[in-house]
C-alpha cells in the first residue's frame, strides 16, 4: 500500500519524520495503517530498521503490526523492535539490568506468585487481604514510588503497614532475582534516570519511537518514553482521548495534557475520517461523547453512507433481553446468505451479564465464544511446564523451584522441603543453591540429599541442552523426550478422576509444546520482543519470553461464532453487527460511590461515557442498543431506567427507536424459537 492511498491527514502523519508528533486517531481512522506506513517511510528515508521501535499494549497488536510491516517492507520488518511496553522493559533489563543488581537471566513472577509472596510477608492466609495489598503496591509502583517513598507518603496506619510490607516484598524479589510486571516498567525507568551511560546508549540506539494507544499509558510509561527519546523527542504518539477507558488501572489523560508542555514543538495531527462505520452509527457516537470536555476537539465522519438507523430496544427483563438478542441475530443472518456467525457481537459492561446470553444462544443452537475467558497460561498444566522453563533461566527462582520439584512428585516429602528451606534461609541461599551446600548432609539423610541433588543435576542438564537446542524440529524432539523423562502424561492421568479431562489437559500440553517449537523455528512471531526477525532461536531464548505472553490464542483463526464480550475487552475490535446490551443506569454508567468527592464522580461518569463511545464505534453496519425495564439486583427484582447515554445519542438526530415492523419480526422469531424448543423437549420425552 503506497502513501498515495492515504488521506491527507494520514499522509501528514506519515511524512512528519523529525521531532515530536501526536496523532489523534479517532475510532476506525486507520491508525495501524499510519504507524506501519510511517515505519516504512522512516526506513525508506535512511533510518536503520534496528533504530526504529514501535510500542503497543498487547501481544496481539504487536503481532498484527509486525505482519503489516512485513507486507510493506519485507525482511527489514524483522529488524524493527515491535513489542509491548513490558517486553521493552524486559529487553532493557536483560541487556543492562546489571546496573540495577539484576543478572541477565532474572525471573518474571506472575500475579499468583506475587500474591503468595505477599501472604508470606504479611503472615496471612487471607487472599482477599493480600490482594488489596497487591493492588495498593501496584498503584504505588505505577505512580513511580519506591518502597521508601511510599512509606514517606503514607497518610494512615493502614498505608504505613502496606508500605512496610512493600519493603519486605521487594527484599524477597531481590533474593529470588525476580521482578513483577510493574517492575518491568519501574526498574528500567530508574535505570535510565540514574545511569547516564545506559540512558545515552539507548537514546543513540533508538532513532524514532512510535507508541500505539498512547491514551492508555500511565505515569511511569510516559516517563520511560521521555528518557528513551531524550530532548530531541523523535517520537510519534498515536492515541485518542475519547477512548481512554483504563483509568482504573493507572492510565491517565494527564499524559496527553503534558505532551505540548514538555515538547513545545509538538505537531498535532487529527485523523477524523472513519473507515469502519456508517454515518448513522458515527452520529450516535459523536453525540454521546459530546458532553465530555475535550483536550483536542475532533468529530468523526464517514463516507460509507447513512446506513441503517441505530435501534434502541427496550425489554421487560434480562431474560427477555437475551432472547431478543438471539432473535435479532437469527433475523439479520436470515436476511442475507452472506452473513456469518462471526459477524455478530453482543457487548456488555460486566462479565456476569454473559450468562443469560450464553443460555439464549445455546437454546437457539447459535455457536458463540466468550471473549476474555481463562488465559491459556493460567491453566495449571501450562504453569507446571513454565515453572521448569523459569528454573532453567534463573536457578534462584524459588517459586519456580517449588513447583518444578513437586510436579510431578519425585518422592521428595514436605519435611525434606521444609528443612531445605530452613538451610537456604540460614545461609541466604536460593533453594536450588542450597542443593549443593556442604551443610546439606548435616540436616538431611543421604537418601534425601541424593534425590535433591539428582533433581539439581537434571535441571542443569536440561538448561545446557535447551541453550543448544535450536530450530523447530530439534525443539519438538527435546520437549517430547523431556515430558517422557518426567512422566508428565502419566502424572496428568493419575491426578484426574476423569479420563476425558486428563486427555484435554494433555492435549493442551501438546499444543503448548508445538507452539514453543514453532517459535524456535521462527514460524510464529515473537510478539514478546525476545529478538527481531524470523531466524531460528534456541529453546532457552524462547523460554525467556514466556512470562510476557498472556495467551496462545493469537495464532488461532477467528472461528465462525458469535462473540460475547465486555466493553473493555472489545476495544480495538470491530464487527458488522453489534448489540450493546444492558445499557441501564447503574450498569452503564456503573453505579458511582455516592460518598466520593464530586470531582471523582464526574471523572468516573466521563470515563463511562468513553466506554459507551467505544462500544458504539465497534459496529460497522448495524447497531442495536438494549435496556431492561426491570433487572435483578441480588435476590430482588428492581425497576430499572435506561442509561443517560441513550438520551445522549440524540434519537431525534438520526438514530431511531426500534421500528414496529422490526419489533414484530423479532417477536415472531422469539415465538418460533420457543415453539422449536418446546417441540424438541416433547420429542426427547417421547423417546424416553
Amino acid at each position: 500500500m503506497s502513501v498515495a492511498s492515504l488521506n491527507l491527514a494520514q499522509q501528514d502523519a506519515v511524512n512528519h519524520l523529525r521531532g515530536p508528533c501526536l496523532v489523534l486517531a479517532g475510532a476506525g481512522s486507520g491508525k495501524t495503517r499510519v504507524i506501519t506506513q510511517k515505519i516504512a517511510r522512516l526506513i525508506q528515508t535512511g533510518l536503520d530498521p534496528k533504530r526504529v521501535a514501535a510500542i503497543t499494549f498487547t501481544n496481539k497488536a504487536a503481532s498484527e503490526m509486525r505482519e503489516r510491516a512485513r507486507d510493506l517492507i519485507g525482511k527489514a520488518a524483522g529488524e524493527v523492535l515491535i513489542c509491548t511496553f513490558h517486553a521493552l522493559g524486559v529487553r532493557l533489563l536483560r541487556e543492562d539490568g546489571a546496573a540495577m543488581g539484576l543478572k541477565a537471566q532474572f525471573s518474571i513472577l506472575d500475579s499468583d506468585e506475587c500474591l503468595s509472596l505477599l501472604k508470606d510477608c504479611g503472615t496471612t492466609t487471607d487472599a482477599a487481604t493480600a490482594r488489596q495489598w497487591q493492588w495498593t503496591i501496584s498503584r504505588w509502583k505505577n505512580e513511580g514510588l519506591t518502597p521508601e517513598q511510599a512509606m514517606e507518603q503514607a497518610t494512615s496506619e493502614s498505608e504505613r503497614e502496606i508500605a512496610r510490607l512493600m519493603v519486605l516484598y521487594h527484599e524477597r524479589l531481590t533474593a529470588y532475582q525476580g521482578v513483577d510486571f510493574d517492575d518491568l516498567i519501574g526498574m528500567p525507568l530508574r535505570m535510565l534516570k540514574n545511569h547516564d551511560a545506559v540512558r545515552e546508549r539507548w537514546q543513540q540506539r533508538l532513532g524514532h519511537v512510535l507508541v500505539d494507544e498512547y491514551q492508555d499509558t500511565n505515569a511511569t510509561q510516559y516517563e520511560l518514553l521521555k528518557l528513551l527519546v531524550g530532548t530531541e523527542g523523535n517520537f510519534t504518539a498515536v492515541g485518542d482521548d475519547d477512548q481512554s477507558i483504563y483509568g482504573w488501572r493507572g492510565a491517565t489523560l494527564d499524559n496527553l495534557k503534558r505532551l505540548p508542555l514538555d515538547y513545545p514543538r509538538l505537531k498535532v495531527i487529527k485523523l477524523e475520517q472513519n473507515y469502519r462505520s456508517t454515518s448513522a452509527i458515527l452520529r450516535a457516537a459523536n453525540n454521546v461523547i459530546g458532553p465530555n470536555p475535550k483536550l483536542f476537539p475532533k468529530r468523526l465522519f464517514s463516507e460509507l453512507g447513512e446506513g441503517e438507523p441505530v435501534r434502541v430496544v427496550d425489554c421487560d427483563h434480562e431474560m427477555h433481553e437475551s432472547e431478543r438478542a438471539s432473535a435479532r441475530i437469527q433475523s439479520l443472518r436470515a436476511s442475507s446468505v452472506q452473513k456469518e456467525w462471526r459477524d455478530f457481537a453482543i457487548l456488555y459492561r460486566a462479565n456476569h451479564q454473559a450468562r443469560l446470553f450464553e443460555q439464549a444462544l445455546r437454546r437457539a443452537q447459535i455457536p458463540y465464544k466468550v471473549s476474555g475467558g481463562q488465559s491459556f497460561f493460567d491453566r495449571a498444566e501450562i504453569k507446571d511446564l513454565c515453572s521448569w522453563f523459569r528454573l532453567w533461566i534463573n536457578e534462584d527462582d524459588d517459586p519456580a523451584f517449588m513447583r518444578a520439584i513437586t510436579t510431578p512428585k519425585r518422592g521428595i516429602g514436605h519435611q525434606t522441603m521444609a528443612q531445605l528451606g530452613d538451610l537456604a534461609t540460614k545461609y541466604r541461599l536460593s533453594l536450588f543453591g542450597a542443593l549443593f551446600s556442604n551443610s546439606l548432609g548435616g540436616v538431611l539423610s543421604a537418601r534425601a540429599v541424593g534425590s535433591l541433588q539428582e533433581f539439581g543435576r537434571f535441571v542443569n542438564d536440561l538448561q545446557h541442552r535447551a541453550k543448544h537446542t535450536i530450530g523447530e524440529e530439534a525443539a519438538k524432539a527435546f520437549l517430547t523426550d523431556w515430558l517422557k523423562d518426567i512422566g508428565y502424561e502419566k502424572y496428568l492421568y493419575d491426578a484426574e478422576e476423569s479420563e476425558k479431562l486428563a486427555a484435554a489437559r494433555w492435549s493442551n500440553v501438546l499444543d503448548f509444546c508445538e507452539w514453543m517449537a514453532g517459535r524456535c523455528g521462527g514460524r510464529i512471531d515473537d510478539a514478546a520482543g525476545a529478538s527481531g526477525g524470523s531466524d531460528s532461536k534456541s529453546l532457552l531464548e524462547v523460554a525467556q519470553t514466556i512470562s510476557l505472553l498472556s495467551t496462545l490464542s493469537e495464532r488461532e483463526q477467528n472461528p465462525n461464532v458469535v462473540t460475547l464480550s465486555t466493553l473493555h475487552a472489545s476495544k480495538g475490535l470491530e464487527w458488522p453487527h453489534v448489540i450493546l446490551a444492558g445499557v441501564n443506569e447503574g450498569l452503564l454508567p456503573f453505579r458511582a460511590d455516592e460518598e466520593a468527592p464530586a470531582e471523582a464522580i464526574t471523572a468516573r461518569i466521563e470515563e463511562e461515557r468513553r466506554l459507551m463511545y467505544v462500544g458504539i464505534t465497534r459496529a460497522r453496519q448495524t447497531l442495536a442498543v438494549s435496556w431492561t425495564r426491570r433487572r435483578k439486583k441480588g435476590r430482588e427484582i428492581i425497576a430499572a431506567q435506561p442509561s443517560r447515554f441513550i438520551a445522549e445519542m440524540a434519537l431525534d438526530k438520526g438514530t431511531a427507536r426500534e421500528d414496529p415492523r422490526e419489533k414484530l419480526k423479532a417477536l415472531r422469531a422469539e415465538f418460533a424459537l420457543k415453539a422449536a424448543i418446546t417441540e424438541q423437549a416433547a420429542q426427547a420425552a417421547s423417546k424416553e
